[in-house]
């Protein structure tokens, strides 16, 4: 493939930035926050809830990355399979503004955003799998890093504009910045923070576009796309991965310590507004900062990927992240490490945020260093959408087992703190595994 202009690289990059405030947004610091205290009733049943539904999506997640991988391998382009899923993913995600508080039946807005998961989810591994056409191996972690720095700092953009001008404090109705929401939007309702939903389509919609543009893609295959040619490829691939032992050992340690990260984003916000009472507006100066720190540790991580590789970013991380995770289930409102401070100690606040800060980092350095060390592991062109099918299956293959253990644990214990345990046991796993991970991949071995 021809040599990628430098307008074809950001355009691939700004996919990040594109993407990134439906996970900020949504996912981690407004809407699930919100809708799950207020639109579902708040404790730990509501918290189970969400677990359940966000380990069902990532259960079909799960399925269907690989068949889709596999198939588009067979015909050639990526970007047919990118339009599609962000369409759905738009729609999807638009809908979330129905999730008003007390809602009779929260069928609808459930079902809205396990949609909108399952489409970002699948749509990345086609994008993901444009990579290694963007450059060469050493420029591949600069480019990735520097990627998901910009997916940041789109997150931090797009939170600073709704914190300060549409999602406000229940109690004052007013924003960040001390106005009322634009465009109307009713404190009361809940409007400001339900309007991330339609904010984040409009801004995929717009940013991207780009991609389609300028980043070039792999040319159609004269083949006929079927499942069943996808599922004979992925069978074919599933069973040469006892013959590459660094590649199959990635995938089960990427499996969870990126399934932990992912389960730790998606109750954040949750955790914080349950357990220690932290409001929205805290909780939005809370995601600036992880934001701030995610996109420094994403571009920093890059550099130390770019000069020695992917491999010791990766480890150093996972095993900071286990650490930071088992930190934060020692915090509560009035004490930490089993420290009664009081009620009216902001010490819980203070660790909250610094913890935050800490894993944005590292959480921003791990994923676009996973990404990196994913390339080298993959190593044939030919099928590396296949591969990135395999990874994204790698991803979400015990996402929804980890989502489930939260809603499971925060079952039996009625505990919103002790429901967010697993990821600790998920972290430590993935980084044993790493042990048997080569820098390189299989083919480095003598």
């Amino acid at each position: 493939m021809a040599q990628v202009s430098k307008r074809g690289v950001r355009a691939w990059m700004l996919a990040d930035w594109a993407g990134q405030p439906f996970h900020t947004l949504c996912i981690t610091f407004v809407f699930a926050p919100y809708f799950v205290e207020f639109g579902l009733g708040g404790g730990d049943q509501a918290q189970a809830t969400w677990g359940y539904m966000t380990g069902t999506a990532a259960l079909i997640v799960a399925v269907l990355a690989p068949i889709l991988g596999a198939m588009a391998d067979v015909s050639g382009p990526r970007k047919p399979w990118i339009a599609g899923l962000s369409a759905l993913h738009v729609l999807a995600v638009a809908a979330l503004w129905l999730g008003a508080p007390g809602m009779d039946d929260p069928t609808i807005v459930l079902l809205a955003f396990a949609l909108a998961l399952i489409t970002t989810e699948l749509a990345f591994i086609f994008l993901n799998a444009m990579l290694p056409d963007l450059g060469s191996e050493s420029e591949i972690g600069r480019i990735s890093g520097s990627a998901w720095a910009m997916g940041y700092l789109g997150g931090l953009v797009s939170l600073i504009l709704v914190l300060g001008l549409m999602a406000s404090d229940p109690e004052t109705g007013l924003t960040m910045l001390g106005i009322a929401p634009i465009l109307g939007l009713d404190p009361a309702m809940g409007e400001g923070s339900r309007a991330a939903g339609p904010f984040s389509a409009i801004w995929y919609t717009v940013f991207i576009i780009p991609l389609f543009l300028f980043t070039p893609d792999v040319k159609r295959k004269p083949v006929a796309v079927s499942a069943r040619r996808g599922l004979q490829e992925l069978a074919r691939m599933i069973g040469q991965l006892p013959k590459r032992p660094s590649l199959m050992t990635f995938l089960l340690s990427s499996m969870l310590y990126r399934d932990a990260l992912a389960a730790l984003y998606a109750f954040a916000g949750i955790y914080a507004a349950g357990v220690l009472g932290i409001g929205i507006i805290e909780l939005g100066a809370f995601g600036i900062l992880a934001n701030v720190t995610g996109a420094l540790g994403a571009w920093v991580g890059g550099r130390f990927d770019s000069r020695l590789g992917p491999k010791p970013v990766v480890v150093f991380c996972t095993a900071s992240l286990a650490l930071f995770s088992l930190t934060l289930t020692l915090t509560t409102a009035t004490s930490f490490a089993g420290v009664d401070l009081g009620p009216d100690s902001g010490v819980p606040t203070l660790v909250f945020f610094g913890l935050g800060a800490l894993i944005g980092a590292a959480g921003g350095a791990l994923q676009a260093s996973s990404r990196s060390l994913m390339v080298r592991q993959a190593s044939d062109p030919a099928v590396m959408t296949q591969s990135f099918g395999l990874y994204g299956l790698a991803g979400k293959a015990t996402a929804f087992l980890g989502l489930f253990l939260i809603g499971f644990v925060t079952d039996v214990t009625s505990s919103q703190r002790l429901g967010v345990t697993p990821v600790v046991g998920l972290f430590v796993l993935g980084l044993v595994l790493l042990i048997w991970v080569r820098p390189k991949g299989d083919m480095s071995r003598a």
